[in-house]
């Protein structure tokens, strides 16, 4: 007789919020401390409690992650007899547009930073890595923003290279919300740190064969030791993104320097319109297209609330 089973099984282990909070963390971590302000993005909350129970066990796991990580370097230098030159343990983070991508990589950058064994943490965010607008306009792809083609995907590549080689002094390209483009004359330097945060919603993606060369090709997620991806609702996102919009327009977009200064008129509900509409057209579309299917390809996933709070996590089995 042939035995049935009923288990679905999974790569990942899943955790509630409630197990989640009840693992190993700091309980003596200066939390109050911490100037939450500088950490959420715009109308996203951030409390103490969600740091508590969320983001000290997370913090807890890279660590354990990271000092692994070392020690296998270690070894490794000492069965070749070579000496071991450093390399930054290197974390990404994807997600949608609003998800909250860089409230959580900004809530680990500066978690990470305040252990001894790890005090220098860079942030990199790819938005640097997008081709300028101009170039845009050149390939007829400034409608397409944010979309896999948009990206220079080599520079980013080399760049990552370079990092993992154990290059110091780089040089990153920076991206102005203020001005929806590349800075041309600004750049972020990268210089040996102990953890490199990248922050994209790109990270994760996987480019399209090329059938003309039989060769493998290079990812970004390639040359990461930890993967995270902020997960929720697409729904909730939408609310998200419409409300920050909203906010922005009341806000940031006031600047008559900002790219956005020719919303800044808009009534409410012609904001609301305008910003459902770029959702639903281009944002939803890279997200189910090109976003969401990366979501397995992590190490771990945040699923969020309709509140913003992490209400489950699921980590890859190792």
């Amino acid at each position: 007789m042939k035995t049935l089973y009923t288990s679905t099984y999974s790569p990942y282990q899943s955790f509630t919020r409630e197990e989640w909070r009840q693992l190993e963390s700091h309980p003596n971590f200066p939390i109050s401390e911490m100037d939450l302000t500088q950490l959420h993005a715009l109308n996203e909350p951030l409390t103490e409690q969600e740091i508590q129970d969320i983001y000290l066990p997370l913090c807890r796991l890279l660590q354990i992650h990271i000092t692994h990580n070392k020690h296998m370097h270690e070894e490794y230098a000492t069965f070749f007899n070579r000496e071991s030159r450093h390399v930054p343990f290197v974390i990404g983070i994807a997600g949608s547009v609003a998800v909250g991508k860089s409230t959580t990589a900004r809530v680990l950058q500066k978690l990470l930073s305040m252990n001894q064994a790890t005090p220098k943490v860079d942030l990199l965010p790819t938005d640097g890595f997008l081709y300028p607008n101009k170039e845009l306009e050149r390939r007829g792809i400034m409608d397409r923003k944010g979309f896999p083609e948009s990206y220079d995907a080599k520079k980013l590549l080399n760049f990552l290279s370079a990092v993992k080689s154990g290059r110091g002094e780089l040089q990153a390209p920076v991206y102005s919300h203020l001005y929806y483009d590349v800075l041309e004359d600004e750049v972020q330097l990268i210089d040996h740190p102990d953890v490199l945060i990248v922050e994209g919603i790109n990270v994760l993606q996987v480019s399209k064969s090329d059938s003309r060369h039989h060769r493998r090709r290079v990812f970004v997620s390639d040359f990461f030791d930890f993967s995270i991806y902020v997960d929720a609702d697409a729904d909730n996102i939408a609310q998200w993104y419409i409300q920050r919009f909203i906010k922005l327009k009341e806000t940031a977009f006031q600047n008559p320097d900002s790219f956005f200064y020719q919303y800044a008129s808009l009534t409410d509900q012609e904001a609301t319109d305008l910003a459902t509409e770029v959702w639903r057209d281009i944002n939803y579309k890279n997200l189910i297209d090109n976003i969401l299917p990366t979501r397995f390809r992590s190490s771990l996933i945040l699923e969020k609330s309709c509140n913003h709070e992490v209400r489950g996590v699921r980590i890859r089995k190792v």
